[in-house]
């Protein structure tokens, strides 16, 4: 996997030396986002870090030792940020560095730009480098499952598809007889019934069964329910 962050001797330029934050600790606080962000990036990725400016009103009291976090709850990728505390001084104190965090790898793009309710063929598909942290869900890396899939949403050329650019598929519809999968600690039970809802992707789904009770189960696939 391949890291690339701003060397430490550039950074003096790159970030202005706002709030009496040094450039090492701004190194180190790029190489700690980097890090982080790398052990959740696919093989191959390029991560790239870039650290933002703190807040210029802030008055930072002097520090006999400053030392960078990962604060907990921020993502990993993306426009994220790092914690920067005085652990020894007259005056303690703790701040936030905006950081922003590219992945860079590939993915499946589309070739030219696609309104929202087309269909997608695998002639309209191709693979290119892509930031893999620009959305919050990852990109497909393979065309086959999205062959036939409606657009949600208009889509410009060269974009990563993601999930939340596709319509949910409807595995059935209302009045559909439907394979029932139960399974649990040390048993699978499977029966048949009639679908009082739509079965959509993602979305729960409620169907009657030949003994007359309702279930609610999550839709999987052509007329099944799980």
């Amino acid at each position: 996997m391949a890291i690339a962050a701003l060397p430490a001797c550039l950074l003096a330029a790159a970030v202005p030396a706002a709030a009496q934050l040094t450039p090492q600790t701004v190194a180190e606080a790029v190489a700690l986002a980097t890090d982080a962000a790398a052990a959740l990036a696919p093989p191959g990725a390029r991560v790239l870090a870039s650290a933002g400016r703190l807040d210029a009103r802030l008055q930072l009291a002097p520090c006999a030792l400053v030392t960078t976090y990962l604060p907990a709850g921020s993502p990993p990728w993306g426009r994220t940020r790092i914690g920067v505390r005085c652990s020894q001084g007259a005056t303690l104190w703790n701040v936030y560095l905006p950081v922003t965090v590219q992945v860079l790898a590939p993915a499946v793009v589309v070739a030219s730009a696609l309104p929202a309710g087309a269909q997608i063929d695998p002639s309209q598909l191709g693979q290119a480098e892509v930031d893999w942290a620009a959305a919050p869900t990852p990109p497909y890396t393979a065309a086959e499952p999205l062959h036939g899939r409606v657009l949600a949403r208009p889509v410009a050329a060269g974009q990563a598809l993601r999930s939340s650019d596709l319509q949910p598929r409807r595995w059935f519809a209302v009045g559909d007889t439907v394979r029932i999968m139960a399974r649990g600690a040390g048993f699978a039970i499977t029966s048949e019934g009639q679908a009082l809802t739509p079965g959509h992707e993602g979305q729960p789904a409620r169907v009657r069964t030949e003994s007359g009770r309702v279930v609610v189960g999550r839709p999987v696939g052509e007329r099944r329910l799980e």
